[in-house]
């Protein structure tokens, strides 16, 4: 039996220049929350955006390929996603083991034993305790959000294979929908059990439905005919629905603060909290998409946002908070140290890119490319006559 294949779809096609400058606010927020929480007590909002967006561009992917081809070559998705993701991870693991053991009194001191999960994918089970001790607020502490994300891959690519081979896309598209309700479910459990934060802060399932969310919205955009009725309704919708979403999340990073003392405020957020803001998320998204022309998606494309979005905003993510915590002891006043940490995160993110990921990256594209072109090939010469 041959799988079905995803019809094709003017929505999933290209590159969405509007979600390359929305990383860059994105990381922007997480930033100033890690430097200046008080003024952005909502910052790590940003955090949320990241999963919803990452559930969204990675099932696109996927979906463009399956279109293509019918098939997905799992060995080359996987590679691909550790030549992009894992080296720019190892080089911040390694200059920050290096110059700890260095300067053992300096903001990177002690961080050899951490740089083993963060360099595994699997910070976020260290942050709650998993391996015998937390290790939460260590340099290295925020890549816990890339080990929820690269947990997730191992999974879904396969899952979402299974669901393709049986049933169509709008029907998968509504499978996802009530999976992510059930980790919704899963994480009012956790909470009504008097789960701690850290468990629910960093679970690979207490993050699941925002990145399901994401992935439901890629599903959606894959299934539905440009020009359809649905599409006019859906672009209708983000007329009013995607500004409203956006600032929403605006005023969150400005004014939520989550709450981190049980309570009812404590049971409820972390019951919905992460819902709603990848609903959101998900909402100003697929605004982006369906209005490419709109007002958002220009300013979000402009090169100033889109093209750091692009290129620098996982390596500056990487190196924000060990930047700033090797300064807090050399720079006294935050008004320096801030702007400062900044600059150096940009110039660290920038030598990154270019040194380390977009060469790594060329190379791995050149080598694993003539895979997945040759599969795209393979059902055209299966139609040719005899």
């Amino acid at each position: 039996m041959t799988p079905p294949v995803a019809p094709a779809n003017g929505l999933i096609s290209g590159r969405k220049h509007a979600l390359d400058g929305l990383r860059t606010i994105a990381v922007i927020g997480v930033f100033l929350f890690h430097t200046v929480t008080d003024l952005v007590p909502g910052g790590s909002i940003g955090v949320d955006v990241f999963f919803t967006l990452s559930g969204f561009v990675i099932t696109l992917l996927i979906m463009k390929e399956y279109r293509a081809t019918g098939r997905l070559k799992l060995g080359v998705f996987y590679a691909k996603r550790l030549a992009r993701l894992w080296p720019a991870l190892l080089a911040v693991c390694a200059v920050v083991v290096f110059v700890g053991l260095i300067f053992p009194l300096s903001g990177w001191g002690g961080q050899e034993a951490n740089a083993i999960p963060a360099a595994g994918y699997v910070m976020n089970l260290a942050n709650y305790g998993v391996f015998g001790y937390s290790t939460g607020g260590n340099a290295l502490s925020p890549t816990w959000t890339l080990a929820v994300e690269e947990q997730f891959y191992l999974v879904w690519p396969l899952l979402l294979l299974v669901m393709l081979r049986f049933w169509k896309v709008r029907t998968v598209t509504w499978l996802t929908a009530v999976l992510a309700a059930g980790f919704l479910v899963s994480r009012f459990l956790l909470v009504s059990g008097g789960a701690p934060l850290a468990r629910l802060y960093n679970g690979p399932d207490t993050r699941a439905d925002q990145l399901l969310l994401g992935c439901t919205l890629a599903l959606l955009f894959t299934s539905v005919k440009p020009g359809s009725r649905v599409h006019a309704s859906l672009q209708t919708g983000a007329l009013w629905a995607g500004p409203l979403a956006g600032l929403a999340l605006v005023a969150a990073v400005f004014a939520l603060k989550e709450p981190n003392e049980a309570g009812t405020w404590f049971n409820v957020f972390w019951t919905f909290g992460p819902s709603v803001l990848a609903l959101l998320a998900g909402v100003v998204i697929g605004s982006l998409v369906l209005r490419p022309a709109g007002l958002a998606s220009r300013i979000l494309s402009h090169p100033w946002l889109a093209n750091p979005g692009r290129d620098l905003s996982y390596a500056a993510y990487l190196w924000h908070l060990p930047i700033y915590l090797l300064l807090i002891p050399l720079v006294p006043s935050l008004w320096l140290r801030v702007p400062l940490a900044a600059a150096v995160t940009v110039l660290m993110a920038y030598l990154s890119f270019r040194f380390v990921e977009r060469p790594i990256r060329r190379w791995a594209s050149k080598k694993l490319d003539p895979a997945v072109v040759r599969s795209a090939q393979e059902p055209a010469r299966e139609l040719e006559p005899a």
